[in-house]
């Protein structure tokens, strides 16, 4: 079931202060175990909680162990009090191959097992119970139990690692549709720059290509690390950077704060030509921009998703060429995606690069709008300023 405009809209008027405390154990190959404290105020009233599919369902309200209706989508809470409340959600969910949810892969090369939660629009309930809409921003605090010898990054800095339990730095309020867990035996390259700490990561098969292109990868992060910290005037706002190539991950990359992940085709196995430099680089500044624009500033509904993405489809494509030094970067896109904008537009299908909020009536119809308009002709629109 889609969550619609009105049922966010009167959501978001009785519900605030929303916190998550979220552990998951992902020991098992077949499922995992997410149980989650989701702490909120509220006017009082009826409201839910989105979560999807759960094979099993334990729920406390306050202490005290309830069984409110469940859809296999929505876990209702009715009459709930004004004031504060807790609400425990502890499920056993199965792992997906579609990269809708908890994503696992296993490596035809060597055969290592590798787990990750790349989400974005209405996924999160996938992977926990949550209020899965974007002006309900939270802090989130996450736990992980996972094989001792794995790499487990998140949105937060990690603050503990043994024995198999690895934990990470409460984040800022951020939307729960931006939360990230990457797991597995990950070859990474560290280092601190500004004094925040950094990394590239990819699956242990592809060491020798991430080591081959590391230093670049390095190098364009820092320079357009520090164009943004020069233009901007608000300071990088999380407390950690890690930049990892996913296996199957379902885009181009998703701008997760402290943490974007990057499809595997950004390192490919092959000779590097210049023009997947440039891409890459490009990549990298537009997903870098959304740290503040997306992340630390983030849209109420789904029609402003254009503030997101145009934005930074112009960064991308402007910083990595005067920042980053990549020649001919602003030209690749007049000549290659601006004529696909074009097109777009000619469509029935076209629609405003801001449309109404009334225009994405529910999240079904926002998945529609990331799209050449969004991006394509949104970029220029922010060229032509």
């Amino acid at each position: 079931m889609s969550l619609t405009l009105n049922e966010a809209r009167a959501r978001a008027a009785m519900i605030s202060e929303v916190s998550y405390d979220l552990a998951l154990d992902l020991t098992s190959p077949e499922a995992f175990r997410s149980r989650v404290a989701v702490r909120f105020s509220t006017h009082g009233g009826d409201t839910f909680l989105e979560l999807h599919r759960a094979e099993s369902l334990e729920v406390t309200l306050d202490g005290t162990t309830v069984a409110p209706a469940y859809d296999g989508s929505r876990i209702r809470l009715d009459g709930l009090a004004p004031g504060p409340h807790e609400v425990v959600v502890d499920a056993r969910l199965r792992y997906v191959t579609d990269g809708e949810g908890l994503h696992t892969f296993t490596d035809p090369v060597d055969g290592q097992r590798y787990v990750g939660g790349y989400l974005g629009l209405d996924i999160t309930q996938r992977l926990f119970a949550c209020f899965d809409q974007l002006d309900l921003k939270g802090p989130i605090t996450l736990s992980v139990t996972a094989d001792p010898a794995w790499t487990v990054l998140s949105n937060g800095l990690s603050t503990a690692v043994g024995g198999g339990r690895f934990g990470f730095a409460t984040t800022p309020p951020i939307p729960c549709d931006l939360f990230v867990v990457v797991a597995g035996p990950y070859h990474s390259v560290r280092w601190e720059h500004r004094g925040v700490p950094m990394g590239w990561h990819a699956r242990r098969s592809l060491a020798a290509e991430l080591e081959r292109d590391a230093a670049e990868l390095r190098r364009v992060t820092e320079v357009c690390f520090d164009h943004y910290a020069e233009i901007f005037t608000e300071p990088f706002p999380f407390d950690s950077y890690d930049q990892v190539f996913v296996p199957e991950l379902n885009w181009g990359a998703m701008e997760c704060p402290g943490c974007v992940t990057f499809n595997e085709a950004m390192l490919p196995r092959r000779r590097v030509t210049d023009d997947d430099r440039r891409r890459r680089a490009m990549v990298i500044a537009h997903e870098m921009s959304h740290m503040w624009f997306a992340d630390l500033v983030s849209p109420v509904w789904w029609q402003d998703a254009w503030l997101n993405e145009s934005f930074a489809d112009y960064m991308g494509f402007e910083v990595a060429e005067t920042a980053a030094g990549y020649a001919g970067t602003r030209v690749s896109f007049e000549a290659g995606h601006k004529p696909a904008a074009f097109l777009a537009d000619r469509r029935r299908s076209t629609h405003p690069v801001a449309p109404a909020a009334e225009d994405v009536p529910d999240v079904d119809a926002g998945t529609t709008i990331f799209d050449n308009i969004s991006y394509g002709k949104g970029n220029a629109a922010f060229g032509n300023w």
